[in-house]
């Protein structure tokens, strides 16, 4: 009787062991399934985080509006280029030099991408678009218009900060020549007007790229004072007369 006893608890005694085997492993491999979990959620974060962090020093874009270009620069290296759209004449692209102040993952008619520029008159930015056969036209309100494939890949390369120069014409901020400047007008060409007039000692007010009331005021000073007639539009006679010139 007693070896039957005696039996019987070694059997307990094993199958116990067994179980608790059974249930050690078992914690293990749960143990070692999670870390498989977070290897792989790590590796995901990895490959974005690479992708968003290009390992370029000196990125910087340039946009030649006349040639519908933009071109992808490490220093002077070219990464690449993509073809795109720019502003119609009626809203023209904003000329000068600029840097990246905000990103965002957008849809609808600025496509997949977003990127926003510093001009101090308005919200421009580099974005995508959902009318693909506009780009390599002027098309767009003054934005810089990519297909959204190209815009995703520009994202990965650029960083809040990122230098952007704009360009194009032959007249530097003027572009392919002057326009007649009028009140409410906004562009790089109005900045210039600007600077030129505080140059002078005609214009006190925050240099904006915004053809306002202050403005207006230092053009109709300025034209009186040169024996122009005076007028709040801006002709040929006050360009000249303020020393910006227009050859070709």
């Amino acid at each position: 009787m007693k070896k039957k006893v005696l039996i019987y608890i070694l059997a307990v005694v094993i199958i116990g062991s067994a179980v608790i085997c059974a249930m050690n492993e078992c914690s293990v491999l749960l143990k070692v399934k999670a870390l498989e979990k977070e290897l792989e959620h790590y590796q995901v974060w990895e490959k974005q985080y690479m992708m968003d962090n290009p390992d370029y020093e000196n990125v910087r874009i340039l946009i030649d509006v006349d040639e519908k270009t933009l071109y992808l620069m490490d220093g002077n290296k070219l990464i690449k280029k993509y073809t795109v759209a720019t502003g119609k004449p009626s809203t023209p692209t904003p000329l000068g030099r600029w840097k990246i102040i905000s990103k965002a993952r957008w849809g609808g008619g600025f496509g997949s991408r977003w990127m926003q520029i510093d001009v101090p008159w308005g919200k421009y930015g580099i974005h995508g678009t959902n009318q693909p056969s506009s780009i390599g036209y002027s098309a767009s309100h003054g934005c810089i218009r990519m297909l959204n494939k190209d815009v995703e890949d520009l994202y990965t390369y650029v960083k809040y900060g990122t230098p952007v120069v704009i360009y194009g014409g032959l007249f530097g901020p003027f572009g392919n020549g002057a326009r007649n400047l009028k009140p409410g007008d906004k562009g790089i060409d109005v900045v210039e007007v600007q600077r030129r007039l505080k140059m002078l000692g005609y214009y006190n007010g925050y240099i904006d790229g915004v053809y306002g009331p202050s403005m207006e005021r230092a053009v109709n000073s300025f034209q009186k004072d040169k024996g122009l007639p005076v007028n709040r539009v801006i002709y040929y006679e006050t360009y000249r007369a303020m020393g910006i010139l227009m050859v070709d």
